[in-house]
């Protein structure tokens, strides 16, 4: 409870986090997450859980650190994500409402709202992150947990940034 649905609510019980069950087949395939992926899934989990809750995250990001509620720490980088969309979150959350074309943001599903902070925190504030690899990203991760037509927008939503990325001023 409190984190956003994943491959093993989507594929029932027993199915662990990071496994699919392949389409047509019914046989599990472990995905291999690079370090960056879960990261960014985490981040985006604890986004979500403070918005649905109505939490601070950065007070939910403190309570996490200190207990846990799973056996996997929190990555270094899900933190630093958090921290920043936290920093940043209003002209994050301006910035998405404005090029989302007809979209506010308490429409949006939850999960796409969680994603597209993360996309659009490393797409304007982390130079470290190519935006191509934001975008894919967010994209993968919105194919993985949200609705049929999340990928296609979170792809047009966070390309509308990068393409006005280098006429803001913050």
């Amino acid at each position: 409870m409190g984190s956003m649905p994943d491959d093993a609510a989507a594929g029932g019980a027993g199915v662990s986090e990071g496994t699919v069950v392949a389409e047509g087949t019914g046989v599990q395939q472990h995905a291999r997450m690079g370090a960056r992926t879960k990261a960014r899934k985490r981040a985006a989990d604890l986004l979500f859980e403070a918005g649905q809750r109505h939490l601070d995250p950065m007070n939910l990001l403190r309570d996490r650190l200190v207990e846990p509620h799973t056996e996997a720490r929190i990555p270094q980088y899900a933190a630093d994500i958090v921290e920043g969309v936290s920093a940043h979150r209003a002209r994050i959350d301006e910035l998405v409402e404005t090029h989302s074309h007809g979209w506010t943001l308490n429409r949006m599903p939850s999960v796409d709202r969680a994603l597209l902070t993360v996309g659009a925190w490393e797409i304007l504030y982390n130079d470290d992150v190519a935006d191509t690899t934001a975008i894919d990203e967010a994209v993968t991760l919105a194919a993985r947990l949200s609705t049929d037509g999340s990928p296609a927008f979170v792809n047009a939503l966070l390309q509308r940034i990068v393409d006005v990325k280098p006429m803001l001023v913050d």
